[in-house]
């Protein structure tokens, strides 16, 4: 069993406590008139740097508001009618559109999908009217807003049935079907007084 030194060979500590214990209380006056000098200068400091900062976030803010004017200016390609609402509609577009209801009236289903496509083409002529910028109609139904057409659910679906038309070769319906798409485009013209 090892030896347990005696207490004559440890070393006495306490009056080194007693000593850090005297100076702490002397500098403790002092260390607390520095820390409040520190808080004071980062408080006096803190209000220029807030009001610096609060000036640049509007600052910020107006310029980017200025940028989405100038981005809605370029990219946005929508631009005002080329039409008045308060007009009764464009007489060459509605004799056009006679023609479509002419086909649609038919009892041979080319007739009716020739409707289909005829009534697509004015479509495309009332957007371009209205100033929507495309390759095709899909593009420019695109660009269109909900609030800015009513009948835009409408425009996409005549627009769905012109292309399977147009890309389906075996793509059939009856005349019932026809009818009803014609129905949708006769919404969307009648919406802006183009028929």
């Amino acid at each position: 069993m090892q030896d347990i030194p005696s207490s004559d060979f440890l070393p006495d500590i306490s009056p080194w406590l007693i000593a850090a214990f005297h100076w702490i209380i002397n500098l403790g006056p002092l260390l607390l008139t520095y820390i409040k000098d520190v808080v004071g200068f980062l408080v006096g400091l803190s209000f220029p740097l807030i009001f610096f900062f609060f000036i640049g976030i509007i600052y910020c803010v107006e310029n980017l508001k200025r940028i989405r004017v100038k981005e809605e200016e370029k990219f946005d390609l929508k631009i005002e009618p080329a039409f008045d609402v308060a007009e009764t509609g464009d007489t060459a577009m509605a004799h056009r559109w006679e023609n479509a209801l002419t086909h649609v009236e038919s009892d041979n289903p080319n007739d009716w999908k020739q409707a289909i496509i005829e009534a697509d083409i004015i479509l495309d002529d009332l957007l371009t009217k209205m100033g929507y910028r495309g390759e095709s109609i899909g593009e420019k139904l695109k660009r269109v807003e909900q609030g800015d057409m009513k009948s835009l659910n409408e425009a996409w679906e005549a627009h769905k049935v012109r292309n399977q038309i147009a890309h389906e070769p075996g793509f059939t319906l009856n005349h019932h079907e026809a009818k009803q798409v014609i129905h949708m485009y006769r919404k969307v013209l009648e919406e802006f007084y183009y028929i």
